[in-house]
């Protein structure tokens, strides 16, 4: 058997320590017993996935004046908020989605990936599931508009998923903590010393994250995981390395899920809209440490929409409280000594561009908005033959994947199809190298940002998904779905769930992500990579944060 594992440090009994207040019931917020039928949240019902630090929570008042202001929970704010917190500096985040502590009427936080409802998607009357049909049949619905957990955000040529509430993407990830291999690190960051960062700020990162290693004598036997094992064998039989790869889950957790031990979260195919129970995701493990130092607050439901020199030093914020249908319901200002942007790819490169190119940091230079790429994402399924059934109970963390990235530039998870039902479907999600990069622009006649994103460009990552797809299918005498993605559409090469870039470090701002034109304005999150990790990208986004912080708080404070 050709196996082998990614290395991550694993850390064990992070202890659990209860986070933020609700906002989820502050305004009467929407629950679904059904697709279509809103019921009120009642907050202290049933069992929260992320437990309560009441002072934590602290909405930011207008005209405050304060050290750092970080915008943006997700990991490179996570990061910045602890480390600076641990070095005696108080800090405010500012969240544009919800705190999601408190639990609907179902008893739970968050929905059901195959029972979506309003808690699914941000700002949305229709679902946009990237898996969008089944069996012919298309599977989206309509929900309540709703400041919901994914934001599927539409460009020219692309959709971008990403996480909306106190932790950002790491709420709706599959959790799989991906180091890269140390070889292929040069051409990820290039002006980063690969000696610092695998000796000290992986495994920093890998620690404080909760990283572990699903426990391999159980997966072997376990009904949830024989979709991973019919991909291993596929894999196997075509002369690709099967690689397992570790992971945020508690894993303990899940052998007691599978044991009727306790609620199912996991093999629930809780994924996409959070995971209730057992994901180990920034509330639990850097937000949750951030909030024991006291020095802490977040602002839940407050968007960030203008920055500029304050007359007195520092900088004057603006930003918009909003009410859980995305209306604006307040306006602030406040003045922050220093500003870490995090909003992720996305909301950190649209902003800073268009601060930029409206006047407000007329000094940020021409690198601002460039160098953002989809980390090569393509999905795919295969028919299996009826001797290779996957199972109807899949795990919806994925632990393992298909290694062709010398020989053919493609990583494909072998991905998990939790539908409760029998499938005969191995289903992938395939990292590809990719050298296609897009930019930010300005656009004032439509008054917002637009990406540059072509989807022709997604023909490269198709290739070289095929590398590994096409002899498999070879070998095991099947062949794609067409009924996934659309009518008779094999692929999806629509969407990413990896945005990188838009503020590329050592270019947009220096090599510790300090930006060009102004001091005390960093960026601190994914629009720092130029693109692609090669892998998951979350344990290089919190490594790289972890670097950049230490460096920042040694010199600049």
């Amino acid at each position: 058997m050709s196996e082998r594992s990614f290395s991550a440090e694993a850390s064990r009994g992070l202890t659990r320590r209860r986070f933020v207040t609700g906002t989820g019931s502050v305004l009467g917020g929407l629950a679904l017993l059904g697709p279509t039928a809103p019921t009120a949240y009642a907050a202290g019902t049933g069992e929260a996935t992320a437990a309560r630090t009441d002072s934590l929570l602290a909405p930011i008042e207008s005209g405050a004046r304060i050290p750092v202001l970080v915008v943006g929970t997700g990991y490179g704010g996570a990061v910045a908020a602890l480390r600076l917190a641990q070095a005696g500096v108080d800090v405010h985040m500012a969240e544009m989605g919800m705190a999601w502590d408190t639990p609907g009427s179902d008893g739970k936080i968050f929905a059901n990936t195959t029972r979506p409802d309003q808690r699914s998607f941000w700002l949305r009357t229709r679902t946009k599931q990237p898996l969008c049909q089944f069996l012919g049949y298309p599977i989206d619905k309509d929900i309540p508009r709703y400041t919901g957990a994914l934001d599927a955000e539409d460009f020219a040529g692309i959709t971008v998923y990403q996480g909306r509430g106190v932790g950002g993407g790491s709420l709706v990830n599959g959790g799989m903590a991906v180091t890269p291999r140390r070889e292929i690190f040069p051409a990820l960051l290039p002006t980063v010393d690969p000696g610092a960062m695998y000796d000290v700020y992986y495994p920093r990162a890998n620690q404080a994250l909760g990283v572990g290693s699903v426990d391999r004598a159980w997966w072997e036997g376990a009904d949830c995981y024989q979709y991973a094992r019919v991909g291993r064998k596929h894999a196997e039989r075509s002369g690709f390395p099967f690689v397992f790869v570790p992971g945020v889950y508690d894993w303990d957790y899940m052998k007691q899920e599978a044991a009727g031990a306790v609620p199912r979260s996991a093999l629930d195919g809780e994924v996409i809209y959070g995971n209730n129970h057992g994901k180990k995701s920034l509330p639990k493990t850097y937000l949750a440490q951030a909030a024991a130092t006291g020095r802490v607050t977040v602002s839940p439901l407050h968007e960030v929409t203008t920055v500029t020199p304050a007359a007195g030093g520092g900088y004057t914020v603006t930003l918009n409280r909003l009410d859980t249908t995305g209306a604006t319901v307040e306006t602030k200002t406040v003045t922050a000594g220093r500003v870490f942007f995090a909003g992720g790819s996305v909301g950190t490169g649209k902003l800073l561009t268009r601060l930029r190119d409206t006047g407000a940091l007329p000094a940020l230079n021409d690198q601002v908005g460039k160098g953002w790429g989809d980390n090569g994402n393509v999905m795919c399924g295969r028919a299996n033959h009826l001797w290779d059934p996957t199972g109807a109970l899949q795990s919806s963390m994925p632990t393992a994947g298909i290694d062709n990235w010398d020989a053919g530039g493609a990583f494909a998870e072998v991905a998990p199809l939790p539908t409760g039902i029998e499938t005969f479907a191995s289903f992938y999600l395939a990292i590809t190298r990719t050298p296609r990069r897009a930019e930010f622009r300005w656009n004032p006649a439509a008054g917002r940002v637009d990406l540059t994103w072509d989807r022709a460009w997604k023909q490269t990552s198709i290739d070289a998904a095929k590398t590994i797809f096409d002899k498999i299918n070879a070998k095991e005498g099947t062949v794609y779905r067409s009924d996934l993605f659309g009518a008779y559409k094999i692929w999806g090469d629509h969407l990413t769930y990896h945005p990188l870039g838009g503020a590329v470090l050592d270019r947009a701002t220096d090599n510790y992500g300090r930006l060009h034109g102004y001091t005390g304005l960093y960026v601190i999150d994914g629009a720092l990579i130029p693109g692609s990790t090669g892998v998951n990208p979350f344990v290089t986004i919190t490594a790289l944060a972890e670097r950049n912080i230490e460096k920042i708080i040694a010199t600049d404070l």
